[in-house]
């Protein structure tokens, strides 16, 4: 079996080149070659192909070794680059590997090509993937460090939103109707929604959100969202479904992979402005040692692979490069947050999955989302009523809260419904106020992040004292979901920042509701 490759041969004698052909294809090589013997000629051969390896003589009329494999260089070429020559010394050897050449071969010892050749092609391909995990490892720490920022931003803005958006609320509801000053407290409220939403995309991508898994049949959740998608993506746009019948279940957050959806279906309609062909596909696929090799970021195992195609421009590699960091986008300016595709990153990566993508220009683009494939059968959802929107009660209620704003507004909110509501601002001191009070207190509302003490190991301590009490979390993003996840599966509810005064008279009503019936929101 012969073996294809490129060579360069920088060679004045064409009588020794057919010498070195006939040897590579004796070796098994298949050549694709050129000969050049001047600067001018080797320079346009650089340019102009991939070169797999460079042969080189050392002495010509019109040119020098050391200045061929200078010139090589210089254009960012890593060939390996062999000195073949009659009249190399030992010392003159010895400096051009000093210089950067791979290895040298005196042309009467042509036995020692074929090996030479052999182990440079194996190290340079050593060197290629070498490179090649040290960029994907770079972006990973980039894509970390910007995923951390990203996190700490989000957390402190869900606070001040949260605010914003309840006194907003607490504004419109107490104004009459025909009242001007209402419509200034809907666009306050709204416009802090947008921003809400802002900050919810970069806290996917930091995978700093509270996900709520079940197990799911991904082919339901195409077949639903697509539902939506088509009014939004137009007549110019074909949405065909190629989704795999024996498809296996996958644990997910349904709302997170129907965002990972959306988001990438309307990428995909950005890339066609004339019209085109989006193709959504499901399949069974095992990810194997193989394929980990080379991409270092994927874990071998059973996954559900979705893939989104489109007809569109395609991408270049500089753009691929770039496409998941956060704010970067191709769009004109006002087109776009730049947040979609990081926002897809963060929440398949959470989800224990990855994403790859294919796309040249012109030749459009596909995505592959791998989610890790779970035997359990699919859960029922059960939907939320508004019924208990606006009860009150009588009970005690225990809040930490770190952030002054945020506390008042639950006061403010609470109390208004007929609730005792006692305030803290920090773990610790709601732990010794729920010991001076655990027999009236019936429920605590615990910010997952405070000084002192967080609201987890808060709720640990109260626990010791009254086993199952009634709680719930607030959390704007977490660091460490794994120990939440692990309350809400006790029991535990969650309120995610920033909400409504609304929102929280609602999740406390049903909390406490649900306590006294012995059920589990």
């Amino acid at each position: 079996m012969t073996v294809t490759l490129r060579v360069l041969i920088v060679e004045d004698s064409q009588d020794d080149t057919a010498l070195l052909v006939r040897e590579l294809r004796w070796g098994g090589y298949e050549p694709t070659f050129e000969r050049v013997d001047t600067p001018t000629a080797m320079s346009a051969a650089v340019d102009s192909t991939q070169w797999d390896l460079v042969i080189c003589d050392y002495s010509m009329p019109h040119f020098s070794g050391t200045a061929a494999l200078r010139l090589l260089r210089d254009k960012g070429s890593e060939a390996p680059f062999i000195f073949l020559s009659g009249t190399i010394g030992e010392e003159t050897a010895i400096a051009a590997l000093k210089q950067g050449a791979q290895d040298y071969v005196m042309k009467d010892n042509l036995k020692r090509l074929l090996p030479a050749i052999q182990r440079e092609l194996r190290e340079a391909e050593q060197r290629r993937e070498r490179k090649r995990l040290e960029h994907q490892v770079q972006e990973l720490q980039k894509f970390e460090a910007i995923g951390r920022l990203a996190g700490g931003i989000a957390h402190d803005f869900n606070n001040t939103l949260g605010v914003i958006i309840g006194w907003a609320q607490l504004g419109y509801d107490d104004v009459p109707d025909n009242s001007p000053v209402r419509a200034n407290f809907r666009m306050i409220r709204d416009q802090a929604q947008r921003s809400a939403g802002l900050t919810r995309q970069l806290l996917a991508f930091a995978r700093r959100q509270v996900l709520q898994p079940r197990i799911v049949n991904l082919n339901g959740l195409v077949s639903e969202t697509t539902g939506l998608l088509n009014p939004a993506l137009g007549e110019q746009t074909e949405l065909k479904l190629a989704l795999a019948p024996d498809l296996q279940m996958t644990m997910a957050d349904p709302t997170q992979i129907e965002q990972v959806l959306m988001n990438l279906c309307l990428n995909a309609q950005d890339a066609m402005p004339q019209g085109g062909r989006i193709v959504i596909e499901t399949q069974n696929v095992e990810i194997g040692e193989d394929f980990c090799r080379t991409h270092s970021y994927g874990h071998p195992g059973r996954y559900v692979l979705l893939s989104v195609s489109d007809t569109g421009v395609g991408m270049d590699a500089a753009t691929l490069d770039r496409i998941f960091e956060p704010f970067f986008t191709t769009k004109e300016m006002g087109k776009g947050t730049g947040l979609g595709l990081a926002t897809v990153y963060g929440i398949v990566k959470q989800h224990g999955g990855f994403v790859n993508v294919y796309s040249e220009p012109g030749q459009g683009t596909t995505f592959h989302v791998y989610l890790p494939a779970s035997s359990s059968l699919p859960e029922a959802i059960e939907l939320a009523t508004s019924e208990d929107g606006q009860k009150g009660g009588t009970e005690s209620i225990l809040v930490a809260e770190d952030h002054e704003g945020i506390r008042e507004l639950a006061q403010h909110t609470l109390a208004s419904q007929g609730y005792r509501v006692i305030l803290t601002s920090n773990g610790k001191d709601a732990v010794r106020m729920y010991k001076a009070k655990s027999k009236e207190i019936g429920l605590v509302v615990l910010d997952v992040v405070m000084p002192f003490l967080g609201g987890l190991e808060a709720y640990s301590h109260m626990c010791a004292i009254r086993p199952g009490l009634p709680v719930i979390f607030m959390t704007g993003h977490v660091a460490e979901p794994v120990s939440l996840n692990s309350r809400l599966n006790e029991g535990a509810v969650l309120l995610q920042k920033p909400y409504t005064p609304e929102t929280l008279s609602r999740t406390v009503r049903r909390t406490l509701d649900a306590k006294s019936s012995g059920s589990r929101l």
